[in-house]
């Protein structure tokens, strides 16, 4: 098998009836005395997200490549709650940045009661890591991967949630297993879809595994819609750039709204352990959120086996599931 088949958008479903129809952040609780770390937490979806958690009493850490655009940040979040508001240097394409960032994760903090993998890049032109792997499968799976891995611990003491932000498009992604970093056949859209494919089978794989091994850890996958952010900016070029300063401008909500699902998944009481989340109006690009479809081929259990034993492969790390003390 040399890929996981796409399927028409009418075999989507829902993995889950959770039972709601419209969260909204008022339903959160106060989180005082538990902490979230975020990727990407200084901008976009992240910084929306971060703000409806720091306004419930969250303490939080944001991950991400510039410190000083953190710090700002951190500015920003500061008055909002009770929490503290910490930093940690991470750039997802940089296998050496994701653990060291994690080792000093695992210095300062004992438990995390949530982790939050949103930091995303979106239809780039044909780049290579430092790694030498495609940049976006890279920044938005491998990094994710290795990095849930190693503070997996973290997130044990706590009983804590995973949380993955996936996209739309996985709908219309492949897994080229014979080729994963596209160097016979690159093209930005193709490798978007396929990072954020990834981002579902790893997610639903990965709920498989922690269930089996007794685990106190629960897994949780969102997406944002359509929302207008820098995403749709600094990545894409050309003809794709200027359909998206017009979309943008007419049917993108905006990022608080994109960053409803995540909150919901990392914090909300009434998200269930193995739930998808995202918008429910016009063909799930904006709206109420609630209970995500997800295509056939990112419930491919065959091919979540595999990605998963790839990606250790690539990024020189095995898991070790923690179950239940």
């Amino acid at each position: 098998m040399s890929t996981a088949t796409t399927a028409p958008k009418s075999q989507t479903t829902q993995r889950l009836n959770s039972g709601f129809s419209d969260w909204t952040p008022a339903q959160l609780p106060d989180l005082s005395g538990k902490t979230y770390l975020i990727t990407g937490g200084n901008s976009g979806i992240g910084f929306e997200a971060a703000k409806m958690l720091a306004s419930a009493n969250a303490n939080l850490i944001i991950a991400c490549r510039n410190l000083v655009k953190a710090e700002q940040a951190i500015a920003d979040l500061n008055p909002l709650g009770s929490g503290s508001i910490d930093s940690v240097q991470l750039d997802l394409s940089s296998l050496a940045s994701v653990r060291t960032a994690a080792t000093a994760v695992q210095q300062k903090y004992t438990q995390l009661d949530g982790l939050i993998n949103n930091a995303g890049i979106m239809q780039t032109p044909e780049t290579r890591t430092v790694d030498g792997f495609e940049l976006q499968l890279a920044t938005n799976h491998l990094g994710h991967f290795l990095l849930t891995g190693l503070l997996l611990d973290l997130v044990e003491q706590a009983a804590g949630r995973i949380v993955t932000v996936s996209s739309l498009a996985h709908k219309f992604g492949q897994m080229n297993f014979d080729d994963l970093m596209l160097t016979s056949d690159y093209e930005p859209s193709r490798a978007y879809g396929q990072s954020k494919l990834a981002n579902l089978l790893f997610t639903f794989e990965l709920d498989r595994k922690l269930k089996a091994a007794g685990s106190s850890v629960s897994c949780y996958a969102c997406h944002p819609g359509y929302s207008n952010t820098h995403l749709q900016s600094t990545g894409p070029q050309g003809i794709l750039n200027t359909i998206y300063k017009f979309t943008n401008r007419f049917l993108a909500q905006p990022p608080y709204n994109g960053a409803i699902p995540t909150v919901l998944a990392a914090a909300g009481l009434e998200a269930q352990p193995g739930g998808y989340y995202g918008p429910q109006a016009i063909l799930e690009c904006r709206g109420r959120v609630s209970d995500a479809t997800v295509a056939p081929h990112a419930q491919d259990e065959v091919a979540a086996a595999r990605l998963w034993q790839e990606s250790e492969t690539l990024v020189g790390y095995a898991w070790k599931p923690q179950a239940k003390g």
